[in-house]
């Protein structure tokens, strides 16, 4: 892993790292770059059993992206995510520690209460929130 100074530069030569070709406010190509075909192949592969674990991260992030993105960008990401734990757990040689499906929830509850709010809210629900005590 030290040929790579991040895991930024392993993912972007593994061909999987987000593309933003922008000018003028317009998006012209969000393709990925071509890559290593055989590493892009299996991270692709083990990155759709990933999402198949219930109550994983890999999981919680595949959903949230496929509602925006669509599934085939979604899968690019979490096979980027893999990449990105395999270059830390090599590097580092540490275990791999999945954070669960509730990580991004805990982190920030403010934001989580307002796009459930703002959901109810285009359902045609009103909502008052109160904290519990």
């Amino acid at each position: 892993m030290s040929r790579f100074p991040s895991d930024g530069h392993l993912v972007s030569w593994a061909g999987l790292g987000p593309r933003m070709d922008e000018s003028a406010g317009r998006r012209r190509s969000t393709r990925i770059r071509p890559g290593d075909p055989w590493l892009k192949t299996a991270l692709v592969q083990s990155a759709w059993a990933a999402v198949r674990v219930k109550d994983s991260s890999l999981r919680s992030q595949f959903l949230r992206l496929r509602a925006r993105r669509g599934p085939k960008k979604a899968i690019i990401a979490v096979a980027a995510s893999i990449l990105t734990a395999v270059f830390h757990m090599l590097s580092h040689d540490v275990p791999y520690n999945d954070l669960g499906a509730a990580h991004l929830d805990r982190l920030d509850k403010a934001r989580t209460a307002r796009r459930l709010v703002r959901r109810l809210e285009n359902l045609g629900f009103s909502v008052n929130l109160t904290e519990a005590a």
